[in-house]
């Protein structure tokens, strides 16, 4: 099974033939016996790049912050269509270039941008204690100390000799 697909290596190998074949999505679906929304997810992705939908991608592709503001830009103005901008620029699949619409629309046009990844920067280390706090602390574990050896004794003078 595809790690991202409901569908089985079978049932897409399947799907693709009937594709191939002149059967829309639904129709695939149906002879399949399949939920039509991965099966509608597949075909528009063999349109935009036939048989080889069912080989892995070998990595995952990083696409610039400007070529993503420039196919959402063309998309928006209503120039080419998600599958068009896919095919020509060779996205995996027309829902990326929605999925950036969506971003857009929501976050406006830094949403695009490349997120820093990973810890940040300068959360390794605790800032430095003042004086006043130091001594809070020590108190604090001396008088838990103190009340850990009074139940200490109290339990051994409980106990028979």
């Amino acid at each position: 099974m595809h790690p991202y697909s409901s569908l089985s290596e079978q049932q897409r190998e399947a799907a693709v033939v009937l594709f191939e074949s002149g059967h829309s999505y639904s129709s695939a679906s149906t002879r399949l016996g399949v939920a039509k929304w991965p099966v509608k997810k597949l075909y528009s992705r063999w349109r935009i790049h036939g048989k080889l939908v069912l080989m892995p991608k070998p990595s995952k592709q990083v696409y610039s912050f400007e070529s993503k503001l420039d196919m959402v830009q063309q998309y928006l103005a209503g120039k080419r269509s998600a599958a068009g901008l896919a095919e020509e620029h060779g996205l995996s699949s027309p829902e990326l270039l929605k999925k950036w619409v969506l971003q857009c629309r929501r976050g406006g046009v830094d949403a695009l941008r490349p997120k820093p990844r990973g810890r940040p920067s300068g959360s390794g280390a605790p800032p430095p204690l003042s004086e006043l706090d130091k001594l809070r602390r020590e108190n604090e574990r001396l008088a838990a100390e103190n009340a850990y050896l009074k139940k200490l004794r109290a339990l051994m003078a409980q106990q028979p000799r």
